[in-house]
């Protein structure tokens, strides 16, 4: 068994897009309309048959009180992880997004926490 496709609300899909691929890196792998929106995913572009994220709309009340409750309790929706958290964190920035966390050690591993622009707040993660 293995994870193939995990979702994160977002408030808007095509702002959510723009920003998991031109600011965070990620690769549209599905962008298929269904109804008024769309099955929108991506992938690594180290791994395009690894498992997809997908930019699912937070239309339903109760998604979007989940998403609003753990942003606004200041717990991630999700965690990417990454080979240089310090790297990451200066090339982020110096693209306007906007960390809620620096990198901080945390025993073996470094996290560091930032606002996705679409409700989400993203922890980045290095083992």
């Amino acid at each position: 068994m293995r994870i193939t496709l995990t979702g994160v609300f977002v408030s808007d899909q095509d702002k959510a897009l723009s920003f998991y691929t031109e600011t965070l890196g990620f690769v549209k792998k599905h962008d298929v309309p269904v109804g008024e929106h769309k099955w929108l995913t991506v992938v690594s572009p180290e791994d395009s048959d690894g498992p997809e994220l997908l930019l699912e709309p937070n239309e339903n009340p109760v998604a979007q009180e989940y998403q609003k409750g753990l942003f606004d309790q200041g717990i991630p929706a999700h965690s990417f992880g990454v080979t240089d958290i310090h790297a990451e964190h200066e090339k982020l920035k110096s693209l306007g997004v906007n960390f809620t966390m620096e990198p901080t050690e945390m025993g073996n591993v470094a996290i560091a926490v930032f606002d996705d622009t679409c409700g989400n707040l993203i922890q980045l993660m290095q083992t």
